[in-house]
């Protein structure tokens, strides 16, 4: 038993916004360890770090199987990622062990979907390729197709996973004057209506969509969803974007759909792995922007998503409510 007074454990696996320690801090029930680096923490002082720790915060960048909760130990009440995305949970290993996860839905809802509307018109418009002209001294003169890529205007666009991403990229499509937005997924949407959007089976949205944008979760069921076959059935015109996991994307059968011309072009800010390695052969491409994970990278978005990460880890550790708790 826990004596009157006692602290708890709570490990950190990174350096996170001072908005969630200030919280951690101030609610004086536990004893904070924490990885101090910006860098992820190395595999062995993860597991060193949870040893009796009854609280664990953790990124999406950290693993956390059967290994690490064998080396926390059975005080180990609740795991609270700062993330809205959880496969790097063991889910069934950690329901099995009672233990409770908070994670950081809705908070960076918005930052995402602004990012990945820049990163569609940064790919469409050939932005990234415009800038190096200039600083290459490849601008000569004003060319009549010089540069050009598709506009939204009078498009159709597809998002795989119509779920908050989701929903809030399609009401920021709806002032470009985009024709018609598909969506697909497990289920028809109401809210759909609100951005007039039509449910369609996938190979509907693949084959007539002119840009397609994927916000879905990686499951086992959208693992390699977007492969040889997927590609192939889109349009040559078409412009790819993917800001919901790398996984989702075969990135092999990308490069040969982008190097062959089978697509126009394509916008990633998930890779597998991350980083990507600078050799990568989709680094090769002028018809393809890389971005280093960077969806809810907006000032104000990472001090909320620190603070609920901390919030759910205080109602784990004292047994009340989580504002934000994963139902399994």
């Amino acid at each position: 038993m826990k004596a009157v007074g006692e602290l708890m454990k709570v490990f950190i696996t990174r350096r996170i916004p001072q908005e969630g320690m200030k919280i951690l801090t101030a609610a004086g029930v536990c004893e904070v360890s924490q990885w101090d680096s910006d860098e992820p923490v190395p595999r062995t002082e993860l597991l060193r770090g949870v040893q009796g720790a009854q609280g664990l915060l953790c990124l999406l960048t950290d693993k956390i199987d059967a290994e690490v909760l064998d080396a926390a130990g059975p005080n180990l009440k609740v795991i609270s990622t700062m993330s809205v995305g959880f496969d790097h949970l063991a889910v069934d290993e950690i329901k099995k062990r009672g233990i409770r996860v908070g994670y950081t839905p809705d908070v960076l809802t918005d930052a995402t979907a602004e990012l990945t509307m820049a990163l569609l018109l940064a790919t469409a418009r050939r932005i990234p390729e415009g800038v190096e002209e200039v600083k290459n001294g490849g601008w000569s003169s004003w060319k009549p197709l010089w540069l050009c890529g598709p506009g939204l205007s009078g498009s159709t666009v597809g998002i795989i996973g119509l779920g908050r991403i989701g929903m809030a990229i399609a009401q920021r499509l709806m002032p470009f004057g985009v024709k018609r937005l598909l969506y697909s997924g497990r289920t028809a949407k109401a809210h759909a209506a609100e951005v007039n959007g039509e449910f369609v089976p996938m190979e509907t949205l693949v084959s007539e969509s002119d840009f397609i944008v994927v916000t879905c979760s990686l499951t086992p069921e959208t693992q390699g969803l977007c492969n040889k076959a997927f590609f192939s059935k889109m349009k040559k015109t078409a412009v790819f974007i993917n800001s919901s996991r790398g996984a989702v994307v075969n990135q092999e059968d990308l490069y040969e759909a982008l190097s062959s011309g089978q697509i126009a072009a394509a916008g990633l800010d998930v890779t597998t792995p991350e980083p990507l390695p600078t050799s990568h052969p989709l680094l090769t491409l002028k018809n393809c922007v890389v971005l280093p994970h960077i969806g809810s990278a907006e000032n104000s978005t990472r001090g909320v998503m620190s603070a609920l990460a901390a919030r759910n880890l205080l109602g784990g550790l004292q047994g009340s409510d989580m504002p934000s708790e994963l139902s399994f």
